[in-house]
């Protein structure tokens, strides 16, 4: 019997196990095993946007209860899809789920779109499976960064396209919010390569040691001096975090100074809101999927790919030296990480991997 893991949309920290419904494979289906996948800060945020930004959609679940989207490797169990066979392995979104039910469109030898009518409205990089046996960026001896970094590099990568895009919209400095999150000093260590700003993370003063030893930030300050900060240097903040008070704090110390406010995340999801009438610029969601299209569009699948795979190759050493990796087994496991995830529970340096079956 298949099995869903459940989370209460009003709760997230809430969940439950359920049997999930079985059913026989049409034409054109395909079901996935899912093998293993990865928990980390972005799927609490995929929880605290789950309405605001569809991520509920993805995989339906019972009334007031969501699956929510992991990434992760899957093997395909059983196929009715012509062009993916029964063996092959994928990465890509998944639920946190034993299984999972495909319908790919066309199939090139790089992967596979799922075209599910219930995903039809979805943003499309989120419906696309990767072969393994094709993957530019897979190495089997690095499966568990891969599940912990990959989507969160990805979002990293196209946060720091984005504002090199915008000639970083004038600033010489880029200030990040949860400088310890994954996300936050993937960004931080391209920038840093990339040069022409300086960069500084804000933190908890319980991070600033694992921060200041990433190497990723020209500036580690704790959140409650962050008027230490020149007022007077034009600024980007990148807020990872999601707290109204350190938004709005940031927000009245660099007022006009500041040249752009970017939203990315929700680690700090439980200090939310919109931080009352801020000065300086309106906060910006970054939306990853509309960067992902216009790179594809500048540069071709392949080469986006390509350009993605380069540049997680140079930071792979940065994550290798970051993490320290635990492996949880079961639906059940995969249910504690993540209610301590949305707790605030899981030390920095932990990278999460579920493993099933």
């Amino acid at each position: 019997m298949a099995e869903d893991l459940l989370v209460s949309r009003d709760a997230l920290g809430t969940t439950r196990i359920a049997a999930a419904a079985a059913r026989a494979l049409e034409d054109g289906e395909a079901r996935l095993k899912v093998d293993a996948f990865s928990l980390t800060a972005n799927n609490v945020t995929y929880g605290v946007f789950g309405t605001a930004m569809k991520y509920w959609d993805f995989f339906p679940a019972a009334e007031g209860f969501g699956r929510v989207p992991v990434w992760g490797f899957a093997t395909v169990a059983e196929s009715r899809a012509e062009g993916v066979a029964p063996g092959a392995r994928v990465y890509g979104y998944l639920p946190m789920s034993d299984t999972l039910i495909v319908r790919p469109g066309a199939v090139k030898a790089s992967g596979f779109s799922d075209v599910s009518a219930h995903r039809a409205h979805l943003a499309a990089v989120y419906n696309n499976y990767v072969f393994t046996a094709s993957d530019p960026l897979y190495t089997a001896d690095t499966e568990a960064l891969q599940m912990l970094f990959r989507p969160l590099f990805t979002t990293s990568f196209l946060i720091d396209d984005f504002l090199a895009d915008n000639g970083f919209f004038g600033a010489r400095q880029v200030i990040f919010s949860s400088a310890s999150a994954k996300t936050a000093y993937a960004t931080a260590g391209l920038l840093k390569a990339r040069g022409g700003v300086t960069v500084a993370g804000l933190t908890s003063p319980g991070n600033i040691g694992f921060v200041k030893e990433l190497g990723c930030y020209g500036a580690v300050v704790p959140y409650d001096a962050i008027e230490t900060l020149d007022a007077a240097t034009p600024s980007v903040f990148v807020d990872i975090a999601g707290d109204a008070a350190v938004r709005g704090r940031v927000h009245r110390h660099f007022r006009d100074a500041l040249a752009y406010s970017c939203a990315v995340g929700a680690t700090h999801w439980e200090h939310g809101g919109g931080g009352g009438d801020l000065p300086g610029p309106q906060p910006q969601l970054f939306f990853a999927p509309n960067q992902v299209a216009k790179r594809i569009k500048d540069w071709g699948p392949t080469g986006f790919a390509q350009k993605t795979a380069d540049a997680w190759r140079a930071f792979l050493p940065v994550a290798v030296a970051s993490t320290r990796v635990v492996e949880g087994r079961g639906l059940a496991a995969a249910g504690k990480v993540f209610a301590d995830l949305v707790s605030g529970r899981v030390k920095a340096d932990e990278g999460h991997v579920i493993r099933l079956g």
